[in-house]
């Protein structure tokens, strides 16, 4: 027998959520094997089984809260069949047993003892059946008796096959009709679904109620004529991802490139505040903001000041790859200095983005619109146009150095080769 246990997460994450079971109680699981998912405030996590055997026993439900270190189910040795035959066999047992003893018994009980031990041996009776987590939660809120759940497929017991027997017969369906409701709606013409949220959405909101408690956030905006990135773009990227085996060439290298330099210019940018100290951070892990079914995630493409454009892409494409196959780790997610997010793809033209944890500033990025520019007193050309926004803790860096920051983003970017010297 093991103890399938919660294992060490992260320094700051202490417990989460049972996101789904993978494996039933009955199934056959190999050493190694992944058998359960949970979410934590980061990413979710899944846990393996230690040692090849049956799944005998589930100690918690999906959508649990478990501790590290707790134990979450058990995996006995043998092979499903053996065990499903064996646990057959203790249930008739147990069962002849009962009907001995009662035999044996001369005395009735009273009516509350009887009703007593019957829901003792309903409740004993339901552990021994095999159902899945979901369904012995379900069947407990409905309170049905899982010897009495008829199954569709197979031994298990499944939420449909609660929800099923939960279902009244006819006759009584229609008695339930004819009878007047017990609570009416008081407006149903306003219907309203009441959904919990996810671990990840909670921590989402709580971080960012944080941040917007704890900082002096402001925001400062410019524009760049995308003109000559545009251009360079169309030119290379062909040859390029001919170079770098399939990576594309995208916007994101060049603006993480920019940014790196102008941290490089403006220190403080790069820095947080530790009580009274502040830190200044001499690596460039950039965080690249990364939407989810989920919500937002934040990885990060780490030494950037080392990396060309190509490993730049293929680092970003991985990462979102990642995030939407819920595949992050945790090191994918901590330590970042900085971070760029791009509203711009779905068609943001201008936003205040929050900064990301303890960051001193965050780079926002929007869509590229082709608008009217005056080129000089007497000219006008349509150009396309990207809006950028820098929100930063006003307790670290000052307006001039804000200013100067984006102001440094946008040379780079509307002087693209200038990257190769300045990044």
């Amino acid at each position: 027998m093991s103890e399938v246990k919660v294992p060490e997460l992260a320094e700051s994450i202490s417990e989460g959520t049972i996101s789904e079971w993978l494996k039933s109680v009955g199934d056959q699981v190999e050493q190694g094997e992944n058998i359960v998912e949970l979410e934590t405030d980061k990413v979710n996590v899944e846990v393996i089984s230690e040692v090849s055997g049956v799944l005998s026993e589930i100690k918690a439900e999906e959508g649990d809260t478990v501790e590290v270190g707790s134990v979450i189910a058990i995996v006995s040795e043998g092979e499903s069949g053996s065990t499903s035959s064996e646990q057959k066999e203790s249930d008739d047992s147990e069962s002849k047993d009962s009907k001995d003893k009662e035999k044996q018994t001369e005395a009735p009980k009273e009516s509350a003892a009887k009703s007593e031990d019957t829901s003792k041996e309903e409740a004993s009776s339901n552990d021994r059946v095999q159902a899945t987590p979901s369904a012995r939660k379900l069947a407990r809120e409905k309170g049905i008796d899982l010897n009495k759940v008829k199954t569709q497929a197979g031994d298990v017991v499944r939420p449909e096959d609660v929800e099923k027997a939960s279902q009244p017969s006819k006759p009584a369906q229609q008695e339930k009709q004819s009878q007047p409701a017990a609570q009416k709606n008081e407006n149903p013409s306003k219907p309203v679904v009441r959904e919990k949220l996810s671990r990840r959405r909670q921590t989402i909101a709580k971080k960012l109620l944080e941040v917007s408690n704890n900082t002096a956030m402001l925001t400062t905006f410019n524009e760049v004529d995308m003109t000559n990135v545009m251009e360079l773009r169309k030119r290379k990227k062909d040859k390029f991802q001919e170079d770098h085996n399939g990576t594309r060439l995208g916007f994101m290298s060049f603006f993480t490139k920019a940014s790196v330099a102008a941290l490089k210019k403006y220190p403080d940018v790069n820095a947080e505040i530790d009580g009274t100290d502040l830190l200044l951070k001499q690596y460039y892990d950039i965080g690249i903001a990364v939407s989810t079914e989920e919500g937002l995630v934040v990885p990060n493409v780490r030494d950037c000041d080392k990396k060309n454009f190509a490993e730049i892409e293929q680092d970003i494409h991985d990462l979102a790859v990642k995030a939407n196959n819920k595949k992050l780790g945790l090191d994918d997610m901590m330590g970042g200095s900085f971070t760029i997010t791009n509203g711009g793809v779905f068609g943001s033209l201008m936003s205040t983005p929050i900064i990301n944890g303890t960051q001193a500033a965050i780079l926002g990025m929007h869509s590229i619109v082709t608008r009217p520019i005056a080129i000089d007193k007497e000219r006008m050309e349509n150009r396309p146009m990207m809006y950028i926004a820098l929100s930063y803790d006003h307790r670290i860096i000052d307006g001039k150095q804000a200013v100067g920051f984006l102001k440094t983003i946008k040379d780079l970017i509307e002087n693209p080769e200038d990257l190769l010297l300045e990044s």
